[in-house]
């Protein structure tokens, strides 16, 4: 059985702050790719509430979603929008239905 996992995170900007959260997280993106246990890891803005970023992820294991949060990259990520964010972070660790 895999223990790949998908990883829905939810960031609410402040008015005004949509920019830094943007280029922060555009910016944790090329070091993530290369990280051993990354299979996918890709921001989004909501079209419909320009506030509203979401980045949807793919690791091998939840081991290596942990060794992620871990690293300079992400640290330097969270610190750049702590102060920019309307609300913490929502973070969804999903696994595969079963018999899917």
């Amino acid at each position: 059985m895999s223990e790949e996992i998908t990883v829905v995170a939810f960031l609410k900007a402040k008015p005004g702050s949509e920019k830094i959260v943007g280029d922060a997280m555009a910016a944790c993106v090329a070091p993530t790719l290369k990280e051993e246990g990354n299979i996918s890891y890709v921001p989004q803005q909501d079209q419909d509430d320009a506030q509203t970023f979401v980045f949807v992820e793919r690791w091998t294991s939840r081991q290596t979603l942990n060794e992620h949060m871990e690293t300079p990259h992400f640290k330097t990520l969270i610190a750049n929008v702590k102060d920019h964010l309307a609300a913490p972070p929502a973070v969804h660790v999903l696994k595969p239905v079963a018999g899917i």
